[in-house]
């Protein structure tokens, strides 16, 4: 049953975890008198090293129980499921599901962003294993500028670190030195570097005390949200269909008590939050 209006409704933000809470951030903080729902998958995170069939699957779980939820936007604030899911979500399902119904991602309003920031041309990755292997970011850099030379660094430690609270202890130090030191040595003209994980925003002060002056960090949250209320002000209609009252509810796969500690940290402030679950194909 769906628990708001066709007239109005929220927009849904999923992602497989705690990320997202990054993009949902900076989305609340642009848009602060629309209505939002967050789910967290938390209970099968992390995407980043599953297959692309299973974070297909899991992604179009959690998209359909947002609309279940009544959303008819959705945004995908997870780099694995907008890289392995997100296409195939739009092209085969959503006309299937209901062709108004819209899912967005954060590859593509990154991407437009930093196509105008590298002087050198030489465009860095840091993201999960999955979103470099998909490739989806030198992909769809190189539709915009077929000159651009991008390298990928998988980062696979990263996300267990923030995770596990880690991010500002002494031992995360290590891998985060030896993963900006494996890109910056595979190219090192780079001078625009992607965050292309939700996660990563988290360890940005360990990143530029490793990062070498003059290189640009490129967090997600902020473009995203640029971007969503540039899409809403093209399709108007949509607009019309946003419940505004300036709420958001949190939902998860996993524990409510971990996700308060977690999206506390994240957020810096406290939320309640209701378990559910989803339908579990593809695990």
């Amino acid at each position: 049953m769906k628990e708001y209006s066709d007239k109005a409704a929220p927009i849904g933000v999923f992602d497989s975890g705690y990320g997202g809470l990054t993009i949902l951030e900076q989305l609340r903080k642009e848009l602060p008198g629309h209505d939002f729902i967050y789910l967290g998958d938390n209970a099968r995170a992390p995407y980043g090293s599953r297959s692309f069939e299973t974070v297909y699957h899991f992604t179009l779980e959690a998209v359909e129980r947002l609309f279940d939820m009544g959303c008819r936007l959705v945004i995908l604030a997870c780099n694995t499921a907008s890289a392995k899911a997100l296409r195939t979500i739009q092209q085969h399902d959503l006309p299937q599901i209901d062709p108004s119904r819209r899912v967005l991602g954060v590859i593509r309003p990154t991407v437009e962003k930093v196509v105008s920031l590298s002087k050198t041309a030489h465009v860095g990755v840091f993201g999960t294993t999955g979103t470099i292997q998909s490739e989806s970011y030198p992909m769809e850099l190189h539709k915009l500028a077929p000159e651009l030379v991008v390298t990928g660094q998988a980062c696979p430690m990263w996300v267990p670190l923030v995770e596990n609270m880690e991010a500002n202890a002494p031992g995360a130090d290590y891998f985060v030195k030896k993963y900006i030191d494996a890109l910056l040595s595979a190219d090192p003209l780079i001078d625009t570097i992607i965050l292309g994980c939700t996660h990563y925003p988290l360890l940005m002060p360990k990143i530029r005390r490793f990062l070498p002056e003059g290189i640009r960090l490129v967090p997600q949250g902020e473009i995203v949200a640029a971007s969503l209320r540039d899409y809403l002000r093209r399709h108007p209609e949509m607009e019309e269909g946003i419940s505004k009252n300036g709420t958001c509810r949190f939902y998860t796969t996993e524990s409510e008590a971990k996700f308060l500690e977690y999206g506390s940290m994240f957020l810096g402030e406290d939320i309640q939050v209701e378990r559910i679950q989803l339908k579990g194909k593809g695990v």
